[in-house]
């Protein structure tokens, strides 16, 4: 079995694949960006594929929903992992100057006060992961360079730590999905149970937002989240993710909103596991 996960090694992601699959740990493969990871599953190369969904502080993770929702056929989530984020500022020596910090645009974001703070004068770039920007560092000792990153990256690529836990907000999570065609067996605590379904509503119909999520309270179903993303077609116009809790047969609750003339795309029914 092989597992693709957005690397490269002692990412954040790489932490969530490992904890999902520490049997199958040897068969991790890591690849460059989100789009590559669900690519790579489409085509068959990976069995199942782990990418990030949503972050606590900074929401949505909008390059793995629109590819889902957008260009993706048939690929359901099967599994949710959530895991706490600590964002560490490392570099290659405690003592150095740092002109320039790479990193993830999300772990940029989870810690710009501080950065703004401490480090106003430097300049930020971004990277497909925070693992990367850790290797990059790690492959430049010269150069006056930091990155934002988990601590396993600075044991991995041999980096100091030079500011601790820099995220905005200690209550940091962030949500990872496993994709694939059959639910995996993990050995974590499991805390819900949600499906979530990608909708886009009749043109110009007063209410319309309105009369399908009546559907959800009508059949009892307690939303978790629900958030626009544009279709990428014409301005205004725009398709709806929500999550609900919910363990039981929505067949009937999609009916129901098929006849109201809405679209409805399945991302998935899963159990939601804690690290």
């Amino acid at each position: 079995m092989k597992i693709g996960y957005l690397g490269p090694k002692a990412s954040f992601t790489y932490a969530a694949a490992y904890a999902a699959f520490p049997e199958n740990h040897h068969t991790l493969i890591p690849f460059d960006t989100i789009t590559e990871v669900i690519k790579n599953y489409e085509t068959g190369l990976v069995d199942f594929a782990i990418v990030p969904v949503e972050n606590s502080i900074e929401g949505s993770v909008h390059q793995t929903v629109d590819y889902l929702y957008l260009q993706a056929d048939n690929i359901k989530a099967q599994a949710e992992i959530v895991q706490p984020i600590k964002q560490q500022l490392m570099a290659t020596d405690s003592t150095k100057r740092i002109d320039k910090i790479f990193s993830h645009p999300q772990a940029i974001a989870q810690s710009l006060k501080y950065l703004q703070t401490h480090f106003q004068e430097a300049k930020i770039e971004s990277t497909d992961s925070t693992a990367y920007a850790a290797q990059f560092v790690a492959a430049h000792p010269d150069k006056p360079f930091a990155a934002i990153a988990p601590v396993a990256s600075s044991l991995e690529y041999d980096l100091t730590i030079i500011a601790h836990d820099i995220q905005e907000i200690d209550e940091n999570y962030t949500r990872f999905w496993i994709l694939g065609k059959t639910r995996p067996q993990i050995k974590l605590p499991v805390s819900d149970q949600k499906i979530t379904l990608a909708l886009t509503l009749t043109d110009n119909q007063p209410g319309a937002l309105y009369k399908a999520l009546k559907i959800f309270s009508d059949f009892g179903i307690n939303l978790s989240k629900i958030e626009s993303r544009p279709l990428k077609t014409f301005l205004g116009e725009y398709f709806f993710l929500v999550d609900a809790v919910y363990s039981g047969d929505y067949i009937y609750l999609i009916n129901a909103l098929e006849k109201l003339g809405v679209t409805v795309k399945q991302l998935g029914k899963y159990k939601v596991y804690k690290m």
